[in-house]
């Protein structure tokens, strides 16, 4: 044997996996699902797995169209009979087995046009196919059943999906499930529902509100991402696939394993320099602009992780785009982020602002001493140099021009001689 395929790969569990690998050792895997679990997704960012996407959908296909609401018995009579009025079929998932019965019963009172039947795991296999046989030749309209049929069905004609108790299943359970419809040419509907009044958890309402935005074709990655941020990545050696990092926080887990992926590879691992900015300048996201606290955290992240002015535009982009117009403090904030990039070059480990002056800090082995004549050359009588284990320059400013216009002014005289430098080498 020489390559193994494990298709919906997110139903196995690692003991199972582990099991199938064992038959031959040092064969090639390739596994495939729409939604991967955190873990696997997570191994395939920082490089421990390969991983391939496939967004085009089959020919003709349309997204289905999404609804996440508090349970109305009004809106699913009116679902269930539209989709009826068109000749096609619906799947009614009710995840419990023991009043599975009742609750197909109540959809034939409801509906009383619609043949209505259930099925659910604990039946026979005969009893099974029997049922599904029927749905497929359409001699039902309504199947009740619980999550059997998350993967593996394939039924052109049934167009509308009824979740029942949603918050209860899982973000890439939802999304597999919301699959089983909209497998032909037909537009598609899934009615995504909890129990009215039903306080949610802050995890379940991620969950549903997940679903609810990635409808497009190609969205099992975002929501698997999503799934990631929620749940966590789980231990990548052990058999825990979720959580596992908060002890240290996401990014700085990805950080730590990624070393340890580059060192294995035999890849030299540089340590990221920290740059301290310490200036009286106001920037950071008030309230005004992001209210939601945990919005916030994950914008300062962001900037945080940026590494070009590339990726600083484009969050400058999607905050103009998602709350509006950037405050000055939110212009800072992107400001420094900008000015850290630079600082990193450079090997500036802190900038300080000191009354009229700012102090330039260097790395010993990133500083040159002609560093210096440049900046004498270019400012004269403001600067002031001061040798040691961690030299600076301080740079005395008078006029009441933008502090950060000074910043670039300052840095960019030494950004030539470094460029230049570059290209000698």
């Amino acid at each position: 044997m020489g390559l193994l395929i494990i298709d919906e790969e997110h139903r196995f569990g690692v003991k199972d996996k582990e099991k199938i690998k064992q038959l031959k050792s040092n064969i090639d895997v390739l596994s495939m699902t729409a939604t991967p679990i955190p873990r696997t997704l997570h191994m395939s960012i920082v490089g421990i797995r390969d991983m391939s996407v496939i967004y085009e959908p089959p020919q003709n296909r349309r997204p289905v169209q999404t609804y996440l609401l508090e349970y109305d018995i009004e809106v699913i009579k009116e679902a269930i009979t539209r989709e009826l009025e068109r000749e096609g079929q619906v799947f009614y998932l009710f995840n419990n087995v023991e009043n599975i019965i009742k609750k197909a019963e109540e959809i034939s009172n409801l509906i009383p046009e619609a043949t209505v039947a259930f099925a659910h795991g604990k039946m026979s296999g005969r009893e099974l196919e029997d049922i599904m046989v029927d749905f497929i030749n359409k001699k039902i309209d309504v199947l009740v059943c619980t999550t059997i049929l998350e993967s593996g069905i394939d039924i052109p004609n049934a167009n509308t999906i009824i979740v029942e108790n949603a918050d209860r299943l899982g973000l890439a359970q939802l999304y597999q499930i919301r699959g089983r419809v909209g497998r032909s040419d037909r537009q598609a509907y899934a009615y995504i529902t909890y129990k009215r009044d039903k306080m949610l958890s802050e995890v379940a309402d991620k969950r549903l509100k997940a679903i609810k935005e990635f409808t497009e074709f190609g969205s099992g990655f975002k929501i698997a991402m999503r799934d990631l941020e929620i749940r966590g990545a789980g231990s990548i050696l052990g058999e825990m696939q979720h959580g596992h990092m908060d002890e240290v926080g996401y990014d700085m887990y990805c950080k730590l394993l990624d070393e340890v992926v580059k060192e294995i590879k035999g890849t030299e691992v540089i340590e990221e320099q920290d740059v301290q900015i310490d200036l009286s300048l106001s920037s950071y996201l008030p309230s005004e602009y992001i209210s939601d606290n945990n919005q916030k955290i994950e914008v300062y992240q962001n900037i945080a992780l940026c590494k070009s002015d590339e990726e600083i535009d484009n969050i400058k982009e999607e905050l103009i785009d998602r709350y509006g117009k950037l405050p000055h403090e939110v212009e800072n904030l992107l400001e420094i982020a900008r000015i850290k990039n630079l600082c990193r070059k450079l090997g500036i480990s802190k900038i300080s602002q000191k009354d009229k002056s700012i102090v330039f800090h260097f790395q010993m082995e990133s500083f040159q001493i002609e560093w210096v004549d440049l900046l004498l050359e270019k400012f004269r009588n403001q600067i002031k140099f001061s040798p040691g284990k961690e030299p600076y320059i301080t740079y005395k400013i008078e006029s009441p021009v933008k502090i950060s216009e000074r910043i670039y002014d300052f840095i960019n005289v030494l950004l030539k001689k470094y460029e230049r430098k570059l290209i000698c080498k």
